[in-house]
C-alpha cells in the first residue's frame, strides 16, 4: 500500500502509533499486498494486451490507427506507467519483507551497522510513494485537460507542461518530505510531530487534490459538453443525450475507482494522528480507535494495489477475455447499425438531399468538436465511434 507511514518506521524513533499498524501481524499484511499485487498487475497487463482478432471473410477491418495518440491517451498511458511501476514497487517491498526476514528486523536499528535494512525501508518507501503521488497528478492532469479541450484549445505543447507539472511536484513534494522527515539523519530522526507532518502533507496533497478538484472539473466539462452538442444544430437528439451520458458515465466511474481506493487512506491516517495526540496509545478507552486503525490499514494493503486493474475497467471495460478471439458479450451487430448509420448520413437536416463533401467541422478551441469528444470518449464504447461518424456528418450538412 501506499502511506507516508512506510517512510516513518525507517526512522529507530518512530511514533507508537506507525509502529501499532506495522507491527500488527506483519506477515500477513505483506503476504495480503503482495497477493493483491500480484493480481491487478497480471489483470491490468491483460487489460492492455494488443487484441488478436480472428481472421475471416465476415471480420470486421481494423480501422487505421492514428497518427499520433491525443493528450488524454497519452496522459492515461503515463498514470498508468506510474500505477504500474508504484504497484511493482509495493510487490518488492512485500516480498523482500516476507523472504527476508533477518533484514527486515535490523531495519533502523540504532547500534546496526548494515546500511543494507535502511537502504531497502528509505529506497522502496520513497520509490512507492513517488509513483503513486505521480499517478495521481497524472490524474488530475487528465481532468485538467478534458475541461481544456471542450472549453478551448489545448495544443500539443500542453502535453509538455503536464509532464512538468506531473513529474516536477512529484518529485518536488517527495523530496521536501523525505528531507523534513529523516532530518538530521535517518538514524537520528527527529521524534516531534512536527517533523513528521511536511511529509504526510506532501504525500496527501495530490490525494487530495484528484478527490477535490477532479469531481468540479469534470462536472464543468459534462456541463459544456452537452451545451457543445447543442450548440451542434440547436437540438438535443438521443444521439447527442447518450454520448453526454456516456461522458458522464465515465468520469463518474473515475472517481469512483478512485474512492473506493484511496478513501481508506485518509481514514488510516485520521484515526493514526489521533492515536498520536494521546498520551497513551495502548490505553484501554482507545480500543476501538486500535482495531479500526488496524482494520483499515489491511483494506488498504487490499485496495492501493488494485488501483491499476480498477481504473482499467473504468475506462475500458473489461476486455482480457478476448486474446485470441473477440469476446462473445462484446460482439455488436454492425450490418444493420452501419446500414441505418449510412442512411443517416446521407439526408440533409431536410432528409432530401446529399451532403456535399466538405471539410467544415465546428471548431472547440484548437480542436474540432468531434476530436474534442472523441478525446474525452476514448475507448468507452464501440457504437460511441459510430455516433461521432454520424454527428459529424450533420455538422458537415449544417455548415453547408
Amino acid at each position: 500500500m501506499a502511506s507516508p507511514r512506510l517512510g516513518t518506521y525507517c526512522c529507530p524513533t518512530r511514533d507508537a502509533a506507525t509502529q501499532l499498524v506495522l507491527s500488527f501481524q506483519p506477515r500477513a499484511f505483506h503476504a495480503l499486498c503482495l497477493g493483491s499485487g500480484a493480481c491487478s498487475v497480471a489483470l491490468g497487463l491483460l487489460q492492455l494486451l494488443p487484441r488478436r482478432r480472428p481472421a475471416g471473410p465476415g471480420s470486421p477491418a481494423a480501422p487505421p490507427a492514428p497518427p499520433r495518440a491525443p493528450a488524454s491517451v497519452r496522459i492515461l498511458r503515463a498514470a498508468a506507467a506510474c500505477d504500474l511501476l508504484g504497484c511493482l514497487g509495493i510487490l518488492f517491498r512485500s516480498a523482500v519483507w516476507l523472504g527476508f526476514p533477518d533484514l527486515v528486523e535490523n531495519i533502523s536499528s540504532v547500534n546496526g551497522t548494515d546500511v543494507w535494512p535502511t537502504v531497502y525501508c528509505v529506497g522502496s518507501a520513497m520509490w512507492i510513494e513517488l509513483l503513486y503521488s505521480a499517478c495521481f497528478w497524472w490524474l488530475f492532469c487528465y481532468a485538467v485537460d478534458a475541461y481544456l479541450v471542450v472549453r478551448r484549445s489545448a495544443g500539443q505543447s500542453t502535453i509538455v507542461l503536464y509532464h512538468i507539472m506531473a513529474w516536477g511536484l512529484a518529485t518536488l513534494l517527495c523530496v521536501e518530505g523525505v528531507i523534513m522527515l529523516y532530518y538530521p539523519s535517518v538514524s537520528r530522526c527527529e521524534r516531534d510531530l512536527e517533523h513528521a507532518i511536511p511529509h504526510y502533507v506532501t504525500t496527501y496533497l495530490p490525494l487530495l487534490l484528484v478527490l477535490v478538484a477532479n469531481p468540479v472539473l469534470f462536472q464543468k466539462t459534462v456541463t459544456a459538453v452537452a451545451s457543445l452538442l447543442k450548440g451542434r444544430q440547436g437540438i438535443y437528439t438521443e444521439n447527442e443525450r447518450r454520448m453526454g451520458a456516456t461522458i458522464k458515465i465515465r468520469f463518474f466511474k473515475i472517481m469512483l475507482v478512485f474512492i473506493i481506493c484511496w478513501l481508506p487512506n485518509i481514514i488510516n491516517e485520521s484515526l493514526l494522528f489521533y492515536l498520536e495526540l494521546q498520551p497513551d496509545v495502548s490505553g484501554s478507552s482507545l480500543k476501538p480507535v486500535r482495531n479500526a486503525a488496524r482494520t483499515t490499514w489491511f483494506i488498504m494493503g487490499i485496495l492501493n494495489p488494485a488501483q491499476g486493474f480498477l481504473l482499467s475497467l473504468a475506462f475500458y471495460g473489461w476486455t482480457g477475455c478476448s486474446l485470441d478471439s473477440q469476446c462473445p458479450r462484446k460482439e455488436i451487430q454492425w450490418e444493420s447499425v452501419t446500414t441505418s448509420a449510412a442512411e443517416r448520413n446521407s439526408l440533409s437536416p431536410e432528409g432530401s438531399r446529399k451532403c456535399p463533401p466538405s471539410g467544415k467541422v465546428a471548431r472547440v478551441g484548437g480542436h474540432n468538436s468531434d476530436e474534442a469528444l472523441s478525446m474525452l470518449s476514448e475507448g468507452s464504447t464501440p457504437n460511441l465511434g459510430l455516433e461521432l461518424t454520424t454527428l459529424r456528418s450533420r455538422v458537415v450538412c449544417s455548415t453547408d
